[in-house]
């Protein structure tokens, strides 16, 4: 243990700085619609710091959506349409308040706080679909989504 207490210690004179980065590493580039796969701080981070990659890429999103409770598997099916003004919007608001308005969510940050929220929290995107496709299909799909995963029955969906 002394030996590598004294590497350690001189070590740090060897060190040579190769290079500062520009800017402060604030995650990863927008990876397509297929790979989203976003814990509540990655999303929380994308959203405050105004990633452009990703802000083009949700902001005229309509989408089927997915919130994965990882502490439990409870899942939530959501969706964004043109009345929740597109996901980029539709998933500020959950970084905003853990619940973006939805009833057993609402509960559910009532009942245990926000933080727990930002640490069990996952978002994922099922289907996405440009800002011209009826607003009918993606709520058609959501309801899909909500029978094939079972949500309403033992997730955080109450219709």
């Amino acid at each position: 243990m002394i030996a590598q207490g004294r590497f350690y210690k001189d070590l740090h004179q060897e060190l040579v700085v190769q290079q500062i980065l520009p800017t402060i590493y604030d995650g990863d580039d927008f990876p397509g619609y297929d790979k989203v796969k976003l814990s509540y701080q990655q999303l929380a981070t994308i959203i405050h710091r105004g990633k452009r990659d990703w802000i083009a890429a949700l902001e005229n999103q309509k989408a089927v959506y997915l919130i994965t409770d990882k502490s439990n598997g409870k899942l939530y099916v959501g969706l964004a349409t043109s009345m929740s003004k597109m996901l980029l919007t539709r998933w500020s608001n959950y970084v905003a308040n853990g619940h973006g308005g939805n009833k057993e969510l609402v509960a559910l940050v009532e009942e245990k706080g926000f933080d727990y929220v930002k640490e069990n929290f996952q978002y994922t995107i099922l289907e996405n679909y440009n800002g011209k496709v009826d607003d009918k299909l993606v709520l058609q799909r959501e309801s899909y989504w909500k029978e094939a995963l079972q949500s309403r029955q033992f997730g955080y969906n109450s219709n």
